[in-house]
This record gives structure tokens, C-alpha cells and sequence, in this order.
């Protein structure tokens, strides 16, 4: 069963997830915006079945260069699909700290690859 969460109480949930980032690495996060957003639309070259939980965007710290004119990287959480795989709030509340830790990792430059070798993926 699909728990229910108003959009509130799963914003609270992604604030307290990235609360919980400890202080010397949410320190060095600059320039970031995070969202919440329904699902996913996949992009037209993408399969149209893609279902992401979340997504960043932007240059990870790693590749970028001195650039004080960049825009916002921007992190985005999918409420729906997030739900969807979770059958208490406690799953939510979990499920959305572990999509904010990827996400933010991504913002540090750490890719899929390595992110699910540690069990973050």
C-alpha cells in the first residue's frame, strides 16, 4: 500500500534529509537548488517508461572550472515515484535520504557507478 504524504510532510522529509548531511560537506555545497516535483518527464529521446526518484543537474565540483556566472545546479526529487516504491512513511522518510545523498554526491562528483558499489545507488 501506497503510503499517503501530503506535499508538506514530504517537503519536511527532504528538509530533514538534507539537514542530516554532515556540516564539513553541506559546507561546500554551494549554488544548489533542490525541488520537488510529481514524476519525471522523460526527455524525447529517452525511453518513455524512465522513472527516476531523483536527478541532478548541473556541473559536478569535480568539472567545473573558476565560473562565477554559472546558473543553480538543480536537484529534483520525484514525490510520486519515491511513494510508489515505499510501503510506510518510515520507507519515505529513508527512501528520500538516500535519493538526497545520491543526488547531492552527483554535486560532488561521484557517479552511478561508484554510488551503487557503496550502496547509495
Amino acid at each position: 500500500m501506497v503510503p499517503a504524504m501530503s506535499d508538506e510532510e514530504f517537503d519536511e522529509a527532504v528538509g530533514v534529509a538534507l539537514e542530516s548531511i554532515p556540516e564539513r560537506l553541506a559546507s561546500k555545497i554551494d549554488n544548489v537548488a533542490v525541488f520537488v516535483e510529481d514524476v519525471y518527464t522523460p526527455e524525447p529521446w529517452e525511453d518513455p517508461e524512465t522513472t527516476l526518484l531523483g536527478l541532478y543537474e548541473g556541473i559536478p565540483l569535480t568539472e567545473r572550472g573558476e565560473a562565477p556566472w554559472a546558473m543553480p545546479d538543480r536537484i529534483t526529487l520525484y514525490k510520486e515515484p519515491i511513494l510508489s516504491i515505499c510501503s510506510s512513511r518510515e520507507e519515505v522518510v529513508e527512501q528520500v535520504r538516500i535519493t538526497v545523498v545520491h543526488e547531492v554526491a552527483h554535486y560532488f562528483g561521484i557517479d552511478d557507478e561508484t554510488l551503487h558499489r557503496l550502496g547509495w545507488g
